[in-house]
């Protein structure tokens, strides 16, 4: 069997996506996202870049899409803020960065991916990621840039119905990507606005690595998304690559594997996967996920409900 030169694989969140949820337009708008987010990352990797490039770009067409619930369009906190969590792993190094409750950087991603140059550490949070992202020239906007007015909808009702602080519904989701390059290298990155309502500083599985996010090219790339306190206790990004490496089971049925154990503790969302080989996967546990790939030697693939 011919191995791809290049895969990619994009996720835009898991939950109860089924098509009587969807708005007149909407299938068709976050359809048309994806393939935006696939053509960034895809001409990086046909060119011979890097797969923490690809990821990275795909990633930013995804957060700036009002549609996902990271970057512009993201859930808001009980007190109406946008608060940021993302990460980017390299496979390669395992170098990694990652940032939470950030409120002024357009793309966080890329926030995450400033924070792993500088080196120095891999988790900023709260303030101090603000200020290091302010004097590290990665693009800042005012907070409401980020806030649109179905998002100050979905707080409203959630306070008026006394509710907790999470989107029952889940009906967007955190964002995604993982990719393996020409030169064999994996790399993952995901981007979120967590959950609607949430309080007291909640960080979310995202920007934990490890958990929403990992790399490692000895086993493959993670990228997850759903209900963030299981994905957590789970450790789902490296568990799947632990039962790669050390079980020597493919990457898809270590996905499978891991989603089961995360829907038997109460937990609900997906993943995507790729390893080291081009092999790219997906497994959910919920009514749809938004999700897509293509490879060197592959035509793109976009799905939305559980088709």
């Amino acid at each position: 069997m011919t191995e791809p030169q290049w895969t990619l694989v994009i996720h835009g969140g898991a939950g109860k996506i089924t098509p009587d949820k969807m708005k007149p337009g909407q299938e068709d708008a976050i359809r048309a996202a994806l393939h935006r987010a696939l053509d960034a990352g895809a001409a990086i990797l046909e060119r011979g870049g890097a797969a923490l490039d690809a990821v990275e770009a795909a990633v930013r067409v995804l957060e700036d899409d009002p549609n996902f619930n990271a970057g512009r369009g993201a859930a808001l906190s009980y007190d109406g803020v946008a608060e940021l969590d993302a990460a980017i792993m390299d496979g390669r190094t395992r170098d990694a960065g990652a940032v939470a409750r950030v409120t002024t950087t357009r793309n966080p991603v890329s926030l995450a991916r400033a924070v792993m140059d500088n080196g120095r550490h891999v988790f900023l949070a709260g303030i101090g990621a603000d200020a290091f992202s302010q004097s590290s020239g990665v693009e800042q906007v005012d907070n409401d840039w980020f806030i649109t007015p179905e998002r100050r909808a979905n707080l409203i009702e959630l306070k008026a119905d006394n509710a907790d602080a999470y989107d029952v519904d889940m009906k967007y989701g955190t964002v995604g990507a993982v990719a393996r390059d020409r030169h064999g290298h994996v790399a993952a990155a995901t981007s979120t606005g967590g959950v609607t309502g949430k309080r007291w500083g909640r960080i979310g599985d995202t920007p934990v690595i490890g958990a929403g996010t990992y790399a490692d090219d000895r086993a493959g790339a993670v990228s997850a998304t759903g209900s963030g306190e299981f994905f957590i206790r789970e450790n789902v990004g490296h568990e799947i690559c632990a039962r790669v490496r050390l079980g020597g089971v493919d990457i898809a049925s270590a996905a499978r594997a891991v989603m089961a154990d995360v829907k038997d503790m109460g937990g609900s969302g997906g993943v995507i996967v790729v390893s080291p080989q081009g092999d790219a996967s997906w497994s959910f546990n919920t009514p749809g996920m938004y999700r897509a790939r293509v490879s060197s030697i592959s035509a793109r693939v976009i799905g939305i409900f559980g088709e």
